[in-house]
């Protein structure tokens, strides 16, 4: 088939232009069958007994009783009943109308509409940036490169607000993560290592602590319980980088204490504005331990730089690390939309684009951002404080409000800092949905928007987050219609039900009403049409 198709190039373009001609056509076919229709009820009014038809329509609603109405209107409720309850399960179920998807799916191609691609185009982009599906799942969680210290930051906030900002679901993947990135490759457990196992699952924070004691008098040089202690007890950042300095001094070969206590230095760093060294600290890391790219060390450096405002090194990990192989972050996608918005932001003015239309810089920035909110499209509220921001959990879900909600928390600053950018970002962010095919069963630059974020953004977000959900699942226009037209017809049939004759004489006062124009029309095109056409029915 693909041979066939590659030998007959001219086929598809065929297709095509006939597709196009039929879509243009449709309407004006229309009219016409419309109106050829029209001339041939009036044309053949004769044998079709129009007019004796009309007469005998309003002998027959003269002639119906009360009880008819009665039943008519009460079954017209019950049939649309029936509809709006099928409606309203599958909508529960699939998200969308069945009517809906019946017209999309089986009407709008034969209209002229967007096709269904193969399963190989789902992936594909217009510009050649081709993001693969992942091998894993689509709702994997990851752990976030810039969480927060428990002690030095989440029970700040818990001192200040008396709210959790983390949940138990976050904090006991943050448990299972520590026992096995600091004992999982332990063969043989010693017993400070038993305990430290036990400190991770322990719900209560004091009990933590105090099991990251008892663990140091087994062993004073148990690096696992000064990060423990680091995380959860200091409740400075300085306090914290002293416990961490402490626990680099008992890492001893273990890689991933290392890698991790070295990380977390890094980022005390940052946070005590020694930038420059973070950086360094940063850099260092990943050219000793190149293989750990799935920590995102990256995402930490790509932070501090834009601190800096070095935007020229920013702009070298990205072509480093936003590379067609790699999966995409947020920080990636919205970081690059960054630069390329600052290099215009602050000479763009809607108005003077609208008239000349956009530059080519211009036209670069803004499909950076549409790139970047098709990735995730619940940044663009954060940055423009459309709505509040919450500190960020310790694990993520890329491409939903968790990742929003990091993202935008550390890099809200360096957007506000770059002049015009959030004014660019604000006027065309939402061009990006009008671009991303309906329904949304494939994507334009990425694979389909994954329909699972809400439920483990949920899991991940504290309670009193309202959770930003895409695409809103609103009620489509044919559950609305017929749940109108179910209501309408059962307050008709009540009022039939009350009220029998009164509701039996409107209806005949409506049908009247409706028919009467067909007779009148009827007489009117007689006294027009030509004689020998009027006449030609009863000569056949």
């Amino acid at each position: 088939m693909a041979d066939d198709t590659n030998n007959n190039p001219q086929a598809p373009r065929f297709t095509e232009k006939l597709k196009c001609w039929f879509s243009w056509s449709w309407t004006y076919v229309c009219a016409i069958w419309l109106a050829m229709l029209l001339t041939m009820i009036y044309v053949l009014r004769s044998p079709l007994k129009l007019q004796e038809t009309v007469s005998a329509a309003s002998v027959f609603l003269n002639t119906l009783t009360p009880k008819f109405y009665v039943a008519l209107t009460g079954t017209s409720s019950l049939i649309s009943g029936l509809i709006l309850i099928f409606e309203w399960w599958y909508f529960r179920k699939y998200g969308a109308s069945f009517i809906e998807q019946v017209s999309v799916s089986h009407l709008r191609p034969l209209l002229g509409g967007v096709e269904n691609s193969s399963s190989g185009d789902l992936f594909s982009s217009v510009n050649g940036d081709t993001e693969h599906r992942p091998t894993v799942s689509e709702c994997k969680v990851w752990r976030n490169p810039l969480n927060l210290f428990r002690g030095a930051e989440y029970s700040r906030y818990t001192w200040v607000t008396g709210k959790e900002p983390l949940t138990y679901h976050d904090m006991n993947l943050s448990a299972q993560d520590h026992q096995t990135f600091f004992t999982g490759d332990t063969q043989q457990l010693r017993p400070e290592d038993s305990v430290m196992q036990k400190a991770w699952r322990e719900r209560n924070p004091q009990a933590r602590i105090r099991a990251a004691y008892q663990a140091i008098k087994l062993n004073h040089e148990c690096a696992a319980a000064y990060v423990l202690l680091a995380e959860e007890e200091a409740t400075t950042i300085s306090e914290a980088e002293r416990l961490f300095k402490k626990a680099l001094k008992s890492a001893g070969k273990d890689t991933n204490l290392l890698v991790y206590i070295r990380r977390r230095l890094a980022m005390c760093a940052r946070k005590l504005g020694r930038v420059k060294e973070a950086v360094k600290m940063m850099r260092d890391l990943m050219k000793e331990f190149p293989l750990l790219g799935m920590l995102n060390i990256h995402e930490n450096l790509l932070e501090a730089l834009l601190e800096l405002k070095a935007y020229a090194d920013v702009q070298a990990v990205l072509a480093k690390y936003d590379d067609i192989s790699l999966p995409k972050s947020a920080t990636i996608c919205y970081t690059s939309a960054l630069l390329k918005a600052r290099a215009v932001s602050d000479k763009f003015s809607p108005e003077a684009a609208s008239r000349r239309g956009l530059s080519t810089a211009e036209m670069n920035a803004v499909e950076a951002i549409h790139r970047a909110v098709e990735f995730n499209p619940h940044v663009p509220k954060y940055l423009l404080e459309m709505k509040s921001l919450i500190l960020p959990p310790e694990h993520i879900l890329k491409r939903g409000d968790s990742e929003a909600v990091a993202y935008a928390f550390f890099h809200l600053q360096h957007w506000k800092r770059a002049e015009g950018a959030l004014n660019l970002l604000h006027c065309t962010w939402e061009g990006t949905f009008r671009i991303i095919p309906y329904p949304l069963e494939k994507g334009h630059l990425f694979y389909p928007y994954p329909g699972c974020t809400e439920t483990a953004d949920r899991e991940l977000l504290p309670s009193f987050h309202e959770v930003s959900v895409y695409p809103k699942k609103e009620l489509p226009f044919f559950i609305l219609f017929t749940a109108g037209l179910c209501s309408f017809t059962a307050v008709l049939a009540m009022l039939t039900h009350q009220f029998p004759e009164l509701m039996g004489i409107f209806a005949k006062a409506f049908f009247s009403t409706l028919f009467a124009p067909l007779g009148f029309f009827a007489d009117k095109m007689e006294s027009f049409m030509p004689s020998c056409l009027l006449h030609q029915p009863a000569r056949l």
